[in-house]
């Protein structure tokens, strides 16, 4: 069955900006980690933003926040203000909210999903495991948000969703976990592993904080092999090594 999100996009890619959602501690271990987002623009004008990062009541009171969802638990926000909330990352880019033709989900983590409800008229392109879930993952057995009135593109599998632009089905960090290929003109291809590899240790460690594992194991040894073959630049999903030097918005990635 071909997915209704084929050929969604009409465009090659020709910019890919990093967007500053802000920085997180986790507690287990000390690591300080990268809140990322994407925003992908093509030749035929238009713009995919990909993940929103953390709720925006995180940059108004993160104490407040962290204790409404049981965040402590797990790790402290260390930098999050209104400049890195999805509004202000595209304001850096010249863009607004009502510019995005496209929201693309990678999973619905708190640190992804926060920002999903801000866009009022862009579809939402996500794995159908995840649109089969009654609200979004959030964090633990919190589920503090509700899946906002939208259109829905639900994915199953791999997709072209456009020349030069391949949404990859990576089950493991969770059953819906989604990434995505980018061609670009002269960096060449990218690979947006997201939490599929949140960094190069994980493989190592075998995943084991995954929801599954092995299916963690096997996406991951996918995406390297991808990777390795066509020397794509691999952006991780949370990697200490890794953020410091990645060129962020309003830099780009030509």
């Amino acid at each position: 069955m071909v997915s209704v999100a084929a050929g969604y996009i009409k465009g090659r890619p020709v910019s890919l900006a990093v967007l500053d959602y802000g920085l997180f501690q986790v507690h287990a271990n000390g690591r300080i980690i990268g809140i990322v987002g994407f925003l992908i623009r093509t030749g035929k004008g238009e713009t995919i933003l990909v993940d929103t990062g953390f709720p925006a009541k995180y940059a108004q009171d993160p104490v407040r926040a962290s204790a409404e969802d049981g965040l402590g638990s797990f790790g402290q926000v260390l930098t999050l203000t209104e400049q890195n909330l999805p509004e202000a990352q595209l304001a850096l880019l010249g863009l607004t909210p009502s510019d995005i033709d496209l929201l693309i989900l990678t999973h619905s983590h708190i640190d992804h999903v926060g920002g999903i409800a801000n866009f009022p008229q862009t579809p939402i392109l996500l794995s159908q495991a995840e649109h089969d879930l009654s609200a979004p993952l959030y964090f633990g057995k919190t589920k503090t948000m509700a899946w906002p009135d939208r259109t829905y593109i639900p994915l199953m599998g791999d997709c072209d969703l456009g020349p030069g632009l391949r949404i990859l089905s990576v089950p493991g960090h969770v059953a819906g976990q989604l990434a995505l290929w980018v061609d670009l003109p002269a960096t060449g291809p990218v690979l947006l592993v997201s939490d599929a590899i949140s960094r190069p240790a994980e493989i190592t460690e075998r995943f084991g904080t995954a929801d599954d594992p092995q299916a963690a194991i096997a996406s991951a040894e996918r995406l390297l092999a991808l990777a390795a073959g066509t020397g794509a630049l691999v952006i991780y999903g949370h990697c200490p090594a890794q953020w410091p030097d990645l060129n962020k918005a309003p830099e780009l990635y030509l």
